[in-house]
C-alpha cells in the first residue's frame, strides 16, 4: 500500500496541472508517465525523487510568475538559457539542479547578461 499524498502536495500538483494545461504536460515536464500524475492526483504519494521534482517545478514556476505571464514563464522553462550554459531550465530541473535554475532567474531579475 502506498502512502497518501499530503494535501499541500496535491494542491501544488493541481495548480501545475491547471497552469500547464493538463496532466500530460505535467507528466512530460516531470519526465514521468501520465498515469503516474493521475495516481498522484488520486491520492498516491510520489516517490522521493519525483516529489522533489514536483516541488522544484512548482517553486521555480511560482518564482517565474513574479516576472512573467504564465505563457512566457513556460517558454522560459523550455528555452535555451545563456546563464545555464545554453541549456534548458526544465532539463536541469529534471536532473535536480534547482539551485542553478534559481540562480539564472535571479541573474535575469537583476538585469545581468550572460
Amino acid at each position: 500500500m502506498t502512502a497518501p499524498i499530503p494535501d499541500v502536495m496535491r494542491v501544488k500538483l493541481q495548480r501545475l496541472t491547471a497552469d500547464f494545461g493538463g496532466q500530460s504536460e505535467v507528466a512530460r515536464l516531470l519526465h514521468v508517465d501520465r498515469s503516474r500524475v493521475s495516481r498522484w492526483l488520486g491520492g498516491e504519494e510520489p516517490d522521493p525523487v519525483n516529489g522533489a521534482r514536483l516541488e522544484a517545478l512548482e517553486y521555480v514556476f511560482t518564482r517565474l510568475l513574479r516576472s512573467y505571464k504564465p505563457s512566457t514563464a513556460l517558454k522560459w522553462l523550455h528555452g535555451f538559457n545563456a546563464h545555464l550554459g545554453n541549456r534548458r531550465p526544465i532539463s536541469l530541473l529534471r536532473d535536480g539542479r534547482v539551485a542553478e535554475v534559481i540562480a539564472a532567474i535571479e541573474q535575469h531579475d537583476i538585469g545581468s547578461y550572460a
